[in-house]
């Protein structure tokens, strides 16, 4: 069932294989043709076969299910205290929502016979590629930052994974692990480049819409640092939209770090600060800037950025609700806060956040 690749850019396109290639001649990122959609209404819920997690939506999804671990259909939940639903994406089996890239992105590696697979990291998508890979059969090596969480490393190691720890920045991590790939030591199973991983953060967007009898929120608020999730959720609700499935797109609002936020300032100027709390989304430079600004555009959407204060406060009352996420988290429903002050939403928006990292990950003073 692989599907070829295609670029969106140049239009150029690649047969699909192990010597696949992991991004464009003109530099840009790949993706995966797609089938045609389904026709006729959406199944009522009780219709879906949810045994089969993310693949109960498999007209969607351009890979067979071959690296499972039963993920998908995470709870979504009313938060009072926030005027909000919450998405709990931190119930997947390694604690967090890059599972939903991972299955995809390793039942692909399994049609095209990879054997081994190199992916760049700050932690979480990084034991998810390892645990899948483990699920697999298949040699995972991850390249992290130096100072990257004992826990997260703990979790990579423990699924079989290779780490490479790298000094520098996250922009050079990224480099360093482009170099093994390109020197043959392995498929980019990046959560940034590999069109796989949307094909499977794309299904965050079917299960709010199914969960909601396909009644879309006004308004997705989520953490976004490269867009695996931001961007899955776009081309989740585009999909479902021009299938006849639900009848609008959200609006899609993003939540950046301090000091990390090249989208938001982008939209209002540069901000001053850091927030070194929200380690999830250090991106300077995400690979998909120009998809995430035209999903901001054409969902009437936008992106701020989050003070390490804001953060931490958020994740004070998150804890003390019964939400115990990791820090990154907390950048969102932070931001609902911010976009309601600023009257971007409003009182009688209908709103659901993600929840997107499980607090037994992170390490606490």
């Amino acid at each position: 069932m692989s599907s070829n690749l295609r670029c969106p850019a140049c239009s150029r396109t690649y047969s699909s294989g192990v010597d696949e290639p992991w991004r464009c001649e003109c530099g840009n990122p790949l993706e995966l043709e797609a089938g045609p959609l389904p026709d006729g209404p959406p199944p009522v819920f009780s219709e879906l076969d949810t045994c089969r997690g993310l693949w109960a939506f498999s007209e969607f999804i351009p890979i067979s299910r071959r690296a499972t671990l039963g993920e998908g259909f995470t709870p979504l939940v009313s938060a009072p205290d926030w005027d909000a639903e919450f998405k709990l994406e931190y119930v997947f089996p390694t604690g967090s929502f890059k599972d939903r890239g991972a299955t995809t992105t390793l039942s692909r590696a399994v049609e095209l016979g990879v054997e081994r697979v190199v992916e760049d990291s700050s932690g979480n998508a990084g034991a998810a590629i390892a645990t899948y890979a483990a699920r697999a059969g298949i040699t995972a090596e991850i390249y992290v930052p130096a100072g990257v969480k004992a826990s997260k490393v703990a979790a990579i190691e423990r699924a079989g994974g290779e780490v490479v720890q790298v000094e520098g920045s996250r922009k050079a991590v990224t480099e360093a692990c482009i170099k093994a790939v390109e020197r043959g030591e392995g498929w980019y199973a990046s959560h940034a480049w590999n069109p796989a991983f949307f094909a499977g953060t794309q299904t965050v967007a079917f299960e709010i819409a199914a969960q909601r009898d396909w009644n879309p929120p006004d308004a997705v608020v989520l953490p976004l640092g490269h867009g695996t999730l931001f961007l899955g959720a776009y081309r989740g609700f585009r999909a479902l939209e021009n299938a006849g499935w639900i009848d609008s797109v959200p609006r899609l609002l993003g939540a950046q770090a301090k000091g990390y936020a090249p989208i938001a300032d982008s939209l209002h100027g540069e901000t001053e600060g850091e927030n070194d709390v929200a380690d999830g989304i250090q991106i300077r430079e995400p690979v998909r800037d120009e998809e995430i600004h035209e999903a901001i555009s054409e969902t009437d959407g936008g992106a701020i950025a989050v003070s390490q204060k804001d953060t931490e406060r958020e994740l004070d009352r998150l804890h003390r609700a019964g939400f115990y996420t990791e820090p990154t988290c907390a950048v969102a429903p932070a931001a609902l806060r911010e976009y309601r002050d600023r009257g971007v939403i409003e009182g009688n928006d209908d709103v659901v956040v993600p929840l997107t990292g499980s607090g037994l990950k992170a390490e606490w003073s």
